[in-house]
């Protein structure tokens, strides 16, 4: 398997060069490392937040925009197809990698991850990536700086002017854009929580509505969180039967189900480790077992969206 941090800086390299007709930033930090502004200072938009779910999943998948409407209303939403989703979802696109540098907090997804491998995932899957230069995709209402930079190099094991940092802040339209991207990562990270070998998933593909942009990052979050949890809808087809595990993947099975995720967040101090996983899932799960019987699960609740959307 070619290495994925190769594939996603062919995918940076297409930003850098078309920064100027995204509407993102591209600059060098003086330890060489480059940093693309997909939505902190920069606008960026609909095209850039395509390009930015294609970079976070390595560009294993394609990601496309579509429209539908909720609660009589039409909203844009985002569909992403994948038939590698034990790399592109598990060891890329999850936000796996917390980073807290000299007040500098964000979230960081994509293939840099691989380079690591310390999470679960990498351990029950047996993959590595190795590779010089690296791509970590920064969720932040900051732009990193050379610091941060060289935290994530020498994790990484990389030098600093290998490294690729998009950033953006969750309150974007970027933001919400990679943010309703994640629907089919989330069914795949929900059934490898259950004990389902992530190996026997062959595709999935996902779709999500994309949250109003807001104002804050807070409400930018739970909004986003929302369209996941109570709009995201997933077909997963997978090679074998395993009913308990399925069921535990849609959000509906969450005990916190029908409130807005914002609300959930308040009650533990947006702590999300104290949050049950089960909240962390799409709305409306398809699995299709080959040669084996189809499970429909779960269900989307406009109201709640449009409730969280301010419609």
């Amino acid at each position: 398997m070619e290495s994925i941090n190769r594939m996603a800086v062919e995918l940076a390299d297409e930003a850098v060069e078309f920064a100027g007709e995204l509407d993102i930033g591209a600059f060098d930090l003086e330890n060489g490392a480059t940093v693309l502004d997909f939505g902190v200072e920069h606008a960026g938009g609909i095209e850039a937040g395509l390009l930015l779910a294609e970079l976070q999943t390595a560009g294993l998948a394609t990601v496309q925009t579509g429209m539908a409407e909720i609660a009589d209303v039409p909203f844009t939403h985002v569909e992403l197809a994948c038939d590698r989703p034990d790399l592109a979802l598990l060891c890329s696109q999850k936000a796996g990698w917390e980073l807290a540098v000299d007040g500098f907090e964000g979230l960081g997804s994509g293939p840099a991850r691989a380079l690591v491998a310390e999470e679960a995932e990498f351990r029950e899957l047996g993959y590595t990536d190795a590779f010089d230069l690296a791509v970590l995709t920064l969720e932040s209402d900051l732009l990193p700086d050379e610091d941060v930079a060289r935290v994530i190099a020498e994790r990484a094991e990389v030098n600093p002017d290998g490294l690729y940092l998009p950033a953006y802040a969750a309150g974007s339209i970027a933001g919400s854009v990679s943010a309703a991207s994640r629907a089919a990562e989330m069914a795949a990270f929900r059934l490898f929580e259950a004990g389902y070998d992530p190996r026997d998933v062959v595709s999935v593909n996902g779709r999500a509505p994309v949250a109003p942009v807001a104002g804050d990052e807070e409400t930018a979050i739970g909004r986003q969180m929302d369209a996941l949890a109570y709009g995201g809808q997933v077909y997963v087809t997978v090679e074998t039967d395993d009913a308990e595990a399925f069921e535990a993947v849609p959000s509906t099975a969450s005990e916190e189900y029908g409130r807005p995720l914002g609300d959930v967040f308040d009650d533990v101090e947006w702590d999300f480790a104290e949050v049950a996983a089960g909240v962390f899932g799409p709305a409306q799960v398809t699995v299709n077992v080959v040669g084996g019987p189809t499970y429909a699960l779960g269900g989307t609740d406009d109201a709640v969206l449009a409730s969280s959307f301010g419609v």
